[in-house]
């Protein structure tokens, strides 16, 4: 018997266009950001250009404080729809094919070269690949470091920490689901939601998220979060989805949550270049650096309250447009409320289609392409700025390539690469 949450109605809910355009486009943001870590002065990233900046560090600041757990908030949305409609056990299976699968086989197949570069790159590793990817495996069990627990010499999940801590969230949240009453699940959401109906409630987890940053560190293998804040942000989208007067609540305080993300982001970073900046910021036990996580966890939480109100507005907008009358439609042309006309673009729409099925993919191969690009590109006689578009757009390039001819054609591939059949 299902708990926790009570079995929806099998019609599936309108698809939020909206989440599947934003995740395409973080994951087309970290192609820019990992190549621009190539430059970085502070990363230790796989292949380092001989000249480098510290410039990066607060360009991409805003983005990292909102971009990885964003993506953790949409994961828990689609995670209420999903075990609505399939139960905790259908859900299982199908995070272990969507998710597990294409971690086995990046494991097995991608995750070994980035660091085989690297240690060419450094001169630890003259040897033939097929001897560093036989080294690559030879791990041990650390226990201690959940859900983290092989480590090795070589061995790393790299950029798939973000496809470990999913799935592991998600098992946990289907344990969770099956144990919890249904009545209990009931009265907790309906005591939430006429919570959130003050202006402003909806930003309070942020105090949470803030104190779990300021007690545990920020782990910068994890795009400077804490894998416990992540929890809290995929929780928070499960919550988030699972009754309208959230929805509402948080389209409602959009622009507030922007604005209290925005001024604790501002002393955060004033922290940052201070008293937190002359300690580890990211696991220092002073004041100022635990005040600086605690309004690095705040601000992101606003953040992503925000962008999600801001895209739910957006969404709707869309939709509206889309119900038009067929009459319109037939025109090609759809009236806004001020009697304008606007031409519909069927291409766009198309065009996000394709990249809503392509994330995990394009997730799964990026950060391989773009350290396989970068080798060859930091020994060129070229300007740093001139560098790092080359090492874009060929990787960019390079990925939609190998997504479109090699992934996206076959039924297996797709399935390996975490796609539906």
């Amino acid at each position: 018997m299902m708990r926790g949450v009570e079995r929806g109605p099998e019609r599936q809910p309108d698809r939020r266009g909206e989440l599947d355009a934003v995740r395409a486009l973080v994951v087309v943001g970290l192609v820019l950001f990992h190549a621009a870590l190539v430059f970085d002065a502070r990363d230790d990233f796989y292949v380092k250009n001989a000249e480098t900046t510290e410039l990066t560090t607060f360009v991409v600041a805003p983005v990292v404080v909102c971009a990885m757990p964003l993506l953790f908030a949409i994961a828990g949305i689609g995670a209420w729809h999903s075990l609505r409609s399939r139960g905790p056990g259908g859900f299982v299976r199908e995070r272990l094919l969507r998710i597990g699968v294409p971690l086995l086989v990046a494991l097995v197949l991608l995750l070994p070269v980035p660091q085989f570069l690297r240690a060419r790159a450094e001169g630890t590793w003259t040897g033939s690949y097929l001897a560093f990817w036989l080294r690559f495996f030879d791990v041990r069990f650390q226990p201690g470091d959940v859900p983290f627990v092989l480590d090795g010499e070589h061995f790393e999940t790299g950029h798939l920490w973000f496809l470990v801590l999913l799935l592991t969230w998600a098992l946990v949240l289907a344990a969770l689901v099956r144990l919890v009453p249904d009545d209990v699940a009931r009265r907790a959401r309906g005591r939430l939601a006429r919570a959130v109906g003050a202006r402003g409630a909806v930003l309070a987890p942020a105090v949470v998220v803030g104190v779990v940053c300021a007690a545990h560190e920020l782990e910068e293998g994890f795009a400077a979060w804490s894998r416990w804040g992540y929890l809290l942000f995929f929780l928070g989208g499960f919550v988030l989805a699972s009754d309208a007067r959230f929805r509402s609540a948080v389209r409602r305080d959009a622009a507030l949550a922007g604005l209290v993300g925005l001024g604790a982001f501002a002393v955060g970073m004033v922290l940052f270049l201070g008293p937190a900046g002359e300690v580890d910021a990211f696991t220092g036990r002073e004041a100022g650096a635990v005040v600086f996580r605690f309004l690095y966890g705040v601000a992101g939480w606003c953040w992503v309250v925000g962008l999600l109100g801001l895209l739910d507005r957006w969404g709707a907008r869309r939709r509206t447009a889309a119900a038009a009358p067929a009459a319109e439609v037939a025109l090609g042309a759809t009236s806004t409320a001020r009697g304008a006309t606007v031409a519909i673009r069927p291409w766009r729409g198309r065009a996000w289609a394709y990249l809503g099925a392509a994330v995990l993919p394009l997730y799964v191969l990026h950060q391989p392409v773009v350290v396989a690009v970068a080798y060859p590109v930091v020994g060129w006689e070229l300007p740093a700025p001139a560098k790092y578009v080359v090492i874009v757009v060929a990787s960019l390039g390079a990925l939609l390539a190998v997504y479109d001819l090699l992934v996206r054609r076959t039924r297996v591939t797709r399935v390996l690469l975490g796609m539906r059949a």
